[in-house]
């Protein structure tokens, strides 16, 4: 599923126009990337929650020379789903 069609399947459940829907989804994921980016959490109780994990510095190895690289520290989005996606997900 590709943006388009989620704004419009947005449109149909909750009744809003798509223009509506468009500009209620960017607003949740602008909302989100500020969140994050300042090091902050959120919690969708029944969906998900998701954190920034700081990832520290490590060396690696280019597979196909086999040279050893640094790979410099770096912060990553973690999400984890809730136990009420996961059983929605397997049933």
């Amino acid at each position: 599923m590709n943006k388009k069609e989620f704004i419009d399947k947005v449109s149909m459940k909750s009744g809003l126009t798509k223009k509506d829907a468009e500009a209620a989804l960017e607003a949740l994921t602008d909302s989100l990337t500020e969140l994050l980016a300042a090091g902050d959490s959120m919690i969708l109780p029944g969906f998900a929650s998701l954190s920034v994990k700081k990832r520290s510095a490590r060396k690696g190895r280019n597979p196909s020379t086999g040279k050893s690289i640094d790979i410099p520290a770096s912060n990553a989005v973690k999400f984890k789903i809730s136990n009420k996606l996961k059983k929605a997900i397997n049933s």
